[in-house]
């Protein structure tokens, strides 16, 4: 970062961190201190995955992103899963994937929008995306539409099945994406702006990267370290915070662990759709909510085996209803491959009434 004061002070605010909270018995300092240290460690990531992806494409930067970021989540749930706490841990996965949908990507669009009048990426990506995203709404709901129909054997058995096929989807959709057609969902270089806007357009794409490639790839490494590690300190505190402020489980698993848990995502994704490289920031916010619906969700069914109990996938209603309309307004608004400002609005708007339901269940 060339910011001069980045540096001493991200290294001043871990060390807090890591004092306070091997040190002291202040639930709210911990949370704080680590809060804040994490926003930074996210802004390094963010840079980092900047870096990367001028090196190796939009899409595999913010693939890596997306993977680093997830990495936090998926330690902060395996934690969880390992206390047995499966009820938060599928708030937590509820929550990381409407906020990659709504809140990522609306602060994205409408960050991007405010400088840029009009922003494409890849029409056929878009396509692709708003497909695995009715896959992940249909296997989700799935095993709650079943449910009074099986037994908890059944039910085990039913979504250590569905877990498979999704992780194998996923596996399939990396080969497809990253591989057999690569070119055809690679970057669409065109876009819409006003004439006034073109010569930082060209700026954007023409601003060579601060580090080398090396470099850059040891500084995303070093980052989603820290991101993860300081996200499992903020569990460990964000828990006791919220019941002093007498927040429901529900809410403190599906919005304010998956804030914080998506905190990596944030900062990069909104911070390249002001560089105008919205397909890369899209990339990172559907492509997250992807891995962790595809991905991370099944994968947990099976790390909870190592524990002696199965974590099944039955979601409850509002949680699979929560997903199902982040998954439609999204697909609705990005299935063209072109974004405006005001769509970046709409989906902060679905955010918020989400938001406001679980606060007051």
């Amino acid at each position: 970062m060339k910011s001069r004061w980045f540096t001493p002070l991200l290294i001043a605010l871990t060390l807090a961190s890591i004092a306070v909270h091997f040190w002291s018995t202040n639930e709210p300092l911990r949370f704080t201190l680590a809060s804040i240290s994490l926003l930074l460690w996210a802004a390094l990531l963010g840079k980092a995955t900047e870096s990367v992806a001028h090196y190796a494409g939009e899409r595999l930067g913010g693939f890596l992103n997306a993977t680093f970021g997830n990495a936090a989540e998926l330690i902060i749930a395996i934690f969880l899963v390992q206390k047995g706490l499966f009820d938060m841990v599928k708030a937590s996965i509820t929550g990381s994937i409407i906020g990659n949908l709504l809140l990522v990507l609306g602060l994205s669009i409408f960050a991007g929008g405010l400088k840029f009048k009009t922003q494409s990426f890849n029409t056929l990506l878009a396509g692709h995306n708003a497909s695995l995203m009715l896959l992940a709404v249909i296997a989700l709901f799935s095993p709650a539409a079943f449910d009074t129909q099986l037994d908890p054997s059944e039910m085990e058995t039913f979504s250590l099945i569905i877990a498979g096929l999704l992780i194998a989807s996923y596996l399939l959709w990396l080969i497809f994406s990253m591989i057999t057609h690569k070119k055809e969902l690679g970057e669409e270089p065109a876009v819409e702006v006003p004439t006034s806007d073109i010569s930082q357009t060209s700026v954007a794409h023409e601003e060579k990267p601060e580090w080398t490639k090396n470099r850059s790839i040891l500084l995303l490494f070093i980052a989603a370290v820290f991101v993860a590690i300081q996200s499992e300190w903020i569990v460990g505190s964000v828990e006791a915070v919220a019941h002093t402020l007498g927040w429901s489980e529900l809410f403190v698993g599906a919005f304010l662990i998956a804030i914080i848990g998506n905190a990596a995502e944030h900062s990069a994704a909104i911070f390249l759709a002001m560089r105008n490289r919205i397909g890369a920031a899209v990339e990172i916010a559907v492509g997250s909510s992807l891995q962790i619906a595809l991905f991370v969700a099944p994968a947990l069914v099976f790390i909870s085996l190592l524990f002696g109990k199965t974590m099944n996938l039955t979601f409850t209603a509002i949680e699979i209803a929560a997903i199902a309309i982040a998954a439609f307004i999204a697909t609705s608004i990005s299935r063209d491959g072109s974004t405006n400002w005001f769509e970046g609005v709409l989906l902060l708007i679905v955010y918020a009434i989400l938001g406001t339901g679980f606060y007051l269940v």
